[in-house]
């Protein structure tokens, strides 16, 4: 991941950055209005989804963990950290870099998100949130699906399950009702 950040992720970002821009500059601005719906969109969405799971990351510390059950679903940011940072998954302590770039590399999920749902759904403002939902949950049942609950050392219980499909639904109604509103804002100040 330390490469792909590096040498993909990263230039990625920045040539559709330059595309955006030039778009607003020079173009007819469809192409920078939805990169940056759909940043803002993603990263108001992806707070929902983590707000969501605090009782449940929190339940002892708070006294709730007889209601809501303890579940470590924050654990894997410092791990995404460490592989973009190059160092082992697995360590005994993370440093505070490997945290901060960890919760980096989440919320830039978040934005991608975002941006790759307007571009498979075009104008927000002609369809139903409703459908960033099911590109959420299509999301998390790739995840289920795939190594990564494996690799992360999670155990995918029916609990992990719900609490997950449901953190996944509460992210993609934040996107469909962010991304909706503000393009019909945009939309009306242009």
């Amino acid at each position: 991941m330390n490469l792909f950040t590096v040498f993909i992720f990263v230039p990625a970002l920045l040539l559709l950055a330059a595309f955006a821009i030039m778009d607003r500059q020079k173009g007819d601005g469809h192409l920078w209005r939805a990169v940056w719906i759909g940043v803002l969109g993603g990263l108001i969405a992806a707070a929902a989804y983590d707000v969501f799971r605090l009782p449940f990351v929190f339940a002892k510390e708070w006294g709730i963990e007889s209601v809501v059950p303890p579940m470590k679903l924050f654990k894997v940011f410092p791990r995404f950290g460490a592989m973009v940072l190059g160092q082992p998954i697995e360590q005994p302590a993370y440093s505070t870099a490997t945290h901060i770039i960890g919760w980096i590399y989440h919320f830039s999920n978040g934005a991608t998100f975002g941006v790759m749902y307007l571009a498979l759904v075009g104008d927000a403002r002609k369809r139903h949130w409703l459908w960033a939902v099911l590109f959420a949950l299509v999301l998390e049942l790739g995840m289920l699906l795939t190594p990564y609950p494996r690799a992360f050392n999670i155990s995918v219980t029916t609990g992990f399950i719900v609490v997950t499909v449901a953190a996944h639904a509460i992210f993609g109604v934040g996107l469909g009702l962010t991304v909706r509103w503000l393009s019909i804002r945009a939309r009306l100040a242009s």
